[in-house]
């Protein structure tokens, strides 16, 4: 499996940007990390969806896997309370 290229939606980004700097470090390592294991042991599968979410301490990071082209979208970053609200 080679390694696999990180896409974040600007609104990610911005999501990203708004977390304390301890949390948002450890989000980003978390991010990183998914080029080499896009699917890693804690990885869930949401219904109805082509989506995945991990977990990172209070905060979801929600992200779509093409793996025809090698790459992965982070579509959403969130606090748990709030990430499955449209």
């Amino acid at each position: 499996m080679g390694n696999y290229r990180i896409v974040i939606k600007k609104s990610a980004a911005k999501e990203i940007e708004k977390i304390q700097k301890q949390d948002r470090i450890r989000i980003v390592e978390k991010i990183r990390s998914l080029s080499s294991d896009p699917r890693p042991s804690g990885s869930k599968k949401l219904s109805r969806k082509e989506k995945y979410r991990i977990r990172q301490g209070n905060y979801r990071i929600l992200y779509q896997v093409i793996d025809d082209a090698l790459v992965i979208n982070v579509v959403k970053v969130g606090h748990r309370r709030d990430i499955y609200k449209n």
